[in-house]
């Protein structure tokens, strides 16, 4: 296995930084942060180079908020400098890492997304009977700092590289705490070891794909599961033999005990193919895929809402639930709501 050196002078170049400000600032150039960083652009990224160089760089404190669809989670975002770093570090690091990665993990990787995982898991559908569907209980918050950073070590070998890492990882916000205890346990060792990464970087993202990946390698490589995808923590497997998908459960169960994780229980189940089951935000049939009732009676709550009062950014919110709806199969659907116009174009 490859290992990657002298990464760090890459990452703190400042073209690199450059880079990683414009990045980090698409779409949010008008939020004050922004335009206050970005009022001091060359001072604010030499500056912030000099404290990666000397290695006195510290994030700063997280601002949080909840959400509660599809499923209540907690969103933090990082000051507006910390997000340079996350993207200059990723700049450079993921295009080392992600060629490691299976063709079919569809996370956060140029080219894959939900809607590619979405037709890839609809193609399997149509030439296997049944599906494990699996995800992994509270899979963020779960994430073992230990593990993720011994993860790192097996392909990075720079260490000043391997200190930012560690430095945005240490410098997780407190996540929703998950006590679950594994073999070799004692009282209070879920208690001890520090676990979770923020959703909303762009680092959890990345490691949250990467912590992963191992599992991905064993079910295409020890378990010899031909059809598979994972989406995050979102993964199934097809197969003619609904015991021989039931053993691979018990199977995946246990390795993942070494990366601390658990089955999702409620959630992992063998169905059979020809069956509609949700999957990342759609039902998907061997021929069709429909939006679940609840996500379409929701849509419609927020339009009358949009009515009386419509938000700055209508357009965009409109165009982002389109984009999603079109990929299933909801033509009439979208008419019925009065979006028939946004298909032309």
């Amino acid at each position: 296995m490859k290992t990657y050196k002298n990464l760090f002078p890459q990452i703190v170049s400042f073209d690199n930084l450059l880079l990683a400000a414009r990045k980090a600032a698409k779409g949010k150039r008008e939020k004050p942060n922004v335009m206050a960083f970005f009022f001091k652009l060359e001072d604010n990224l030499f500056r912030l180079r000099e404290e990666l160089a000397a290695g006195t760089y510290k994030p700063g404190s997280y601002k949080t908020f909840h959400i509660y669809e599809p499923k209540p989670r907690m969103i933090s975002a990082a000051p507006f400098r910390d997000r340079v770093v996350h993207h200059a570090l990723m700049n450079i690091v993921a295009p080392l890492l992600e060629p490691g990665f299976i063709h079919d993990s569809y996370a956060n990787r140029r080219g894959k997304g939900t809607h590619s995982a979405i037709r890839r898991y609809q193609n399997f559908l149509r030439k296997y009977d049944f599906v494990l569907k699996c995800d992994i209980k509270s899979y963020f918050p779960s994430i073992d700092h230990a593990v993720l950073k011994a993860q790192t070590r097996k392909r990075i070998a720079c260490d000043r590289t391997l200190w930012l890492i560690d430095r945005i990882i240490d410098g997780s916000n407190p996540q929703k705490q998950v006590l679950d205890y594994f073999p070799g346990d004692d009282l209070f060792t879920p208690l001890t070891r520090r676990r979770g990464l923020p959703l909303g970087n762009l680092t959890s993202q990345f490691f949250g794909n990467y912590y992963l990946n191992p599992l991905d390698h064993y079910i295409k490589e020890k378990l010899k599961c031909k059809a598979y995808l994972r989406y995050v923590d979102d993964f199934a497997l097809f197969e003619n033999s609904k015991s021989r998908l039931w053993q691979w459960k018990k199977d995946i169960s246990s390795f993942l005990q070494t990366f601390r994780l658990k089955l999702q229980p409620l959630r992992c189940q063998v169905y059979p193919a020809e069956e509609g089951y949700r999957f990342l935000g759609q039902v998907v049939f061997r021929s069709r895929r429909r939006l679940p009732s609840k996500n379409v009676r929701q849509f419609k709550k927020r339009q009358k809402e949009w009515q009386n009062n419509p938000p700055a950014n209508l357009q965009q919110r409109l165009a982002a639930w389109i984009g999603h709806a079109s990929q299933a199969d909801t033509f009439s659907l979208l008419r019925s709501l009065g979006l028939g116009n946004y298909l032309k174009k």
